[in-house]
C-alpha cells in the first residue's frame, strides 16, 4: 500500500536531467541575444511625421511603429512591427515599437484571440510599410527630379541615379503630405531581411528591468485601489452584508454595493484585500446550484441523446456501422480548467462626466468598450481604452468582466479606480474551460475504416462549425459530426485552442487504437487516410486542413525523431492535429525509470507558412506544448454545490519547470503567407503523451487529467 502511494506521488514525474523550455515558453539565453531595439537608437528625432496608422517617422530616421493588437506574450508586439519594417526597409535597430491603443477608424481587428494576429495583419502590416518606402521614394525622386522607378531603399536609406542617397529622416517631412499611392510593390519573400530572423522580445529590457508594462503597474492620480467580494458559489444572490469591521480597517474609503457584488475601496490594494476578508455577507441559495458529479450524468446522457442535427454528415453512417465486421465505441472525458493566467484580473477606469478612461490588459478592447457603454449608459466615442502587457491571457481576458466592474466602480465611487482580483477571486469567479466528454465511434468492414462519428457533450458551448471539417473529414466516406450541451450558470468560455484542447487528445488517441486494431503502424494508418482526403476523392472539397501539409509533418516529426528507431525503454507516440490554421505534429519519448513513466522529450513539427520571428515562435510552440502536457496530466476542477473545488494553488495542481520535457521544433519551409502559433501546439500535447504511455504501459488513457487512472500503476 505505502509502496503504490509512493508511486502515485512520483506518476509522471518528470527528469530534472532532461532540460528544455520553461512553462511561459520563455527562454532567458534566447531573449538575451539582442538587446531590444530602442536600446540602438542614438539619435532621436526633434521632430515626428506621421505616415499612417502604423508608423511614424522622425526626422534622423528613426521610425514608431504602432502594434495595434493585443499582446499577451504571444510576442505579436515585436513580429507585427517586423512586418511593417521589413517593407519599410528600414534598420531594425532604428525602430521603436509603441502599443497602440483602440481605434476602430484606423485599425482592423484589435483582438488577440485564436492565433489570428499576424494571419489577418499580416496584408495590412506589409502595405502600411511598403506605401511609406514608396511614399519617400517619390519624395526623394521629386527632390532630385528623377523618374522614382530609378530609385531603390535599403536599411532606412534611398538610392537614386548618379550614386545620390539620402536618409529617410531627410524627406519625411515631405513624404508624409504626397499623396498616398495606391497598390504599392510588396516584397518578394526571397528578399525579406527581418522576417524569418529571430528578433527579441522589444520589451525584455523592461521585463528583466521590472518596468511598468503591466496592467498591475498601473499609477493615476488620486487613484483608489478596488477589491470585490463577489458570491462564493454559481447561483447565489447577495440578501444583505456587514461591513462594520470592515470599515475600520486602516486606509479604506469606501464599501459600495452594486449588483450581487460588494466594491471595498483603499488607500492600497492590500488594505482592501484585507478589509474584504472583514465583511459578513448574507446570500440567498439559489436551487440552481450545480455540482460536478451531476454535469457527469448529464454529459453521459447527451452521449446517446438521439439526434437530426449535425455539424457534418457525410455518407450513410448508420448503415456503415450496420454493416461493420466491428463497432468501437470509445468515450473520452474532461473536467472544468481555470485559466490561472501569472497576473491576475485587473484593470483601471477613471469616469467623468466628460469621458470615460480604461487602461488595462484586455484581449478584446473594443467589445469592453461597446460594454461599458451599454452599463454607463455612454456613447462609445466617449470611452477610450488602452491597453498594457498582459501577464498571460489564455482565452481568460477575451471576457472584459472585470473591465467592466472596474468601470462601474469607478462611475459609483467618482473616483479613478484599479480593481485587482486576487488568486482566489480569479480562480473561483472565472470563465472556465467547459467540462466535456467525446464519444468516438468507428466501423471496421474488411480491414478499413468505413464509418465515423463524433458526438461532443459539453457544458453551455457547442464546438465551432468548422471544427467538423477538421481531420478526418473527408478521409472516411461515412462521418457524422455532432455537438450537444448542457446548459448551466457556471460560466464557460475559450480556454487556449478551445473545443480542440481535449478534441485533439481524443481522436489521436482513438486513431492509436485504431492502428493497432488494425494491425498498422500509427504513422502509416494516418498516412492512408490523409492520402484518401487528398483532392477531389475527397468525400467533400470542404475540409479545413491541407492533407498534404499534414503529412509533410508527419514526415518531418517522424525523421527528426528518429520514429521507431529509438532502442529499448524509449517509447513514442504520436499525434498529428490541424487547428487555428496551423499543422502540428508531435512525438513524445517516454522512458520508464523505477517502474514509473518519465515523459523525456518532444519533438515537434510545424507548418504554419511563413516564420516571421523564429525565436518567438519557438518560444510560443513550447510554451504550448509544456502547458498541453501540463493540463492534460494534472489540471482538475470540480464543482460542488456550485463551489469550486480550488481557490488557489495548493490544490490545483500545475505543471512545474523541472518538469518540463526536451523539445525540438523543426519547421516547415514555406512561401505561404503565415498563421499563427500561439494555441497550434497545444491540442497535440495530449494524444503523443497518452499514446506514448500506452506503449510504456499497456494502458489507455480516456480520462483527463492522466494521474487519476491510477490503473497504469498495475
Amino acid at each position: 500500500m505505502q509502496t503504490n502511494q509512493i508511486k502515485r506521488r512520483q506518476f509522471f514525474k518528470l527528469s530534472a536531467a532532461t532540460g528544455g523550455g520553461m512553462v511561459l515558453g520563455f527562454s532567458w539565453l534566447a531573449s538575451c541575444k539582442q538587446a531590444s531595439p530602442v536600446a540602438h537608437v542614438l539619435n532621436m528625432p526633434k521632430e515626428w511625421f506621421d505616415f499612417n496608422a502604423f508608423l511614424k517617422i522622425g526626422d534622423t530616421g528613426v521610425v514608431t511603429i504602432f502594434s495595434q493588437n493585443p499582446e499577451i506574450g504571444q510576442n505579436i508586439k515585436t513580429s507585427m512591427p517586423m512586418i511593417v519594417a521589413e517593407e519599410l526597409d528600414i534598420d531594425w535597430r532604428n525602430v521603436i515599437v509603441e502599443q497602440a491603443g483602440l481605434n476602430t477608424d484606423k485599425f482592423e481587428r484589435q483582438v488577440a484571440g485564436g492565433s489570428q494576429s499576424i494571419r489577418h495583419g499580416w496584408e495590412s502590416l506589409r502595405k502600411a510599410g511598403a506605401t511609406a518606402r514608396q511614399l519617400l521614394i517619390n519624395a526623394a525622386a521629386k527632390q532630385w527630379e528623377v523618374d522614382p522607378g530609378d530609385c531603390r531603399t535599403e536599411n532606412g536609406i534611398i538610392y537614386g541615379p548618379e550614386d545620390k542617397k539620402i536618409g529617410y529622416g531627410e524627406v519625411a517631412s515631405a513624404a508624409a503630405v504626397l499623396e498616398v499611392p495606391e497598390d504599392v510593390p510588396l516584397k518578394d519573400p526571397k528578399d525579406f531581411k527581418i522576417i524569418g530572423q529571430g528578433k527579441s522580445n522589444v520589451d525584455i529590457d523592461k521585463i528583466i528591468t521590472g518596468q511598468p508594462l503591466f496592467g498591475l503597474d498601473t499609477k493615476r492620480e488620486g487613484m483608489l485601489y478596488a477589491a470585490v467580494v463577489r458570491p462564493p458559489a454559481f447561483g447565489q444572490k447577495l440578501i444583505s452584508f456587514d461591513d462594520a469591521e470592515a470599515r475600520k480597517v486602516n486606509g479604506i474609503k469606501d464599501i459600495i454595493k452594486f449588483g450581487d457584488k460588494i466594491a471595498v475601496l483603499a488607500s492600497s490594494t492590500w488594505q482592501a484585500f484585507k478589509a474584504k476578508k472583514l465583511i459578513k455577507p448574507v446570500y440567498e441559495q439559489d436551487s440552481q446550484a450545480e455540482s460536478t458529479a451531476d454535469h457527469n450524468v448529464a454529459l453521459a446522457d447527451l452521449l446517446n441523446k438521439k439526434t437530426t442535427e449535425f455539424l457534418r454528415n457525410d455518407g450513410d453512417v448508420d448503415k456503415a456501422f450496420k454493416e461493420a465486421d466491428q463497432l468501437v465505441t470509445r468515450v473520452y472525458e474532461a473536467p472544468f480548467l481555470p485559466h490561472n493566467c501569472l497576473e491576475p484580473m485587473n484593470f483601471f477606469a477613471e469616469v467623468t462626466d466628460a469621458k470615460v478612461d480604461m487602461y488595462g490588459p484586455i484581449q478584446t478592447p473594443a467589445w469592453a468598450r461597446s460594454r461599458v457603454a451599454t452599463i454607463l449608459e455612454r456613447d462609445e466615442k466617449e470611452i477610450e481604452v488602452g491597453m498594457t502587457r498582459m501577464g498571460g491571457g489564455f482565452g481568460r481576458r477575451l471576457y472584459g468582466d472585470f473591465s467592466d466592474e472596474a468601470a462601474e466602480i469607478s462611475s459609483l465611487a467618482k473616483a479613478p479606480v484599479q480593481l485587482t482580483f486576487s488568486r482566489e477571486d480569479d480562480m473561483t469567479a472565472g470563465t472556465y474551460r467547459p467540462a466535456s466528454k467525446y464519444q468516438i465511434q468507428a466501423s471496421i468492414k474488411d480491414g478499413k475504416i468505413t464509418g465515423y462519428r463524433l458526438t461532443e457533450a459539453a457544458i453551455n458551448r457547442n464546438m465551432f462549425d468548422a471544427i467538423a471539417d477538421f481531420f478526418p473529414a473527408g478521409a472516411i466516406p461515412n462521418l457524422q459530426v455532432i455537438a450537444q450541451k448542457h446548459d448551466s450558470n457556471i460560466t464557460t468560455g475559450a480556454w487556449r485552442a478551445p473545443y480542440t484542447n481535449f478534441l485533439a487528445y481524443a481522436e489521436q488517441s482513438f486513431f492509436d487504437e485504431m492502428a493497432q486494431m488494425l494491425g498498422k503502424d500509427e504513422v502509416e494508418l494516418r498516412m492512408e487516410l490523409l492520402e484518401q482526403a487528398k483532392g477531389p476523392a475527397s468525400i467533400d472539397e470542404k475540409i479545413e486542413y491541407s492533407p498534404e501539409r499534414m503529412q509533410a509533418c508527419i514526415r518531418l516529426a517522424t525523421e527528426k525523431a528518429n520514429w521507431g528507431k529509438m532502442g529499448n525503454n524509449v517509447y513514442q507516440g504520436i499525434s498529428a492535429y490541424y487547428s487555428h490554421n496551423t499543422h502540428v505534429t508531435e512525438i513524445a519519448n517516454v522512458e520508464i525509470r523505477e517502474g514509473v513513466p518519465i515523459v523525456t522529450e518532444v519533438t515537434c513539427a510545424v507548418d504554419c507558412g511563413i516564420v516571421v520571428n523564429p525565436e518567438g515562435a519557438v518560444n510560443q510552440i513550447e510554451g504550448g506544448i509544456i502547458d498541453g502536457i501540463g493540463h492534460a496530466m494534472y489540471g482538475d476542477f470540480s464543482f460542488e454545490n456550485g463551489v469550486p473545488s480550488a481557490s488557489n494553488f495548493d490544490r490545483y495542481r500545475l505543471i512545474r519547470n523541472i518538469e518540463a520535457p526536451k523539445i525540438s521544433v523543426h519547421f516547415i519551409k514555406s512561401n505561404i503567407d503565415p498563421t499563427g502559433l500561439g494555441e497550434p501546439s497545444l491540442p497535440p500535447a495530449g494524444g503523443a503523451i497518452a499514446n506514448a504511455l500506452f506503449k510504456a504501459t499497456g494502458k489507455r488513457m480516456y480520462k483527463q487529467p492522466f494521474v487519476k487512472e491510477e490503473k497504469l500503476l498495475g
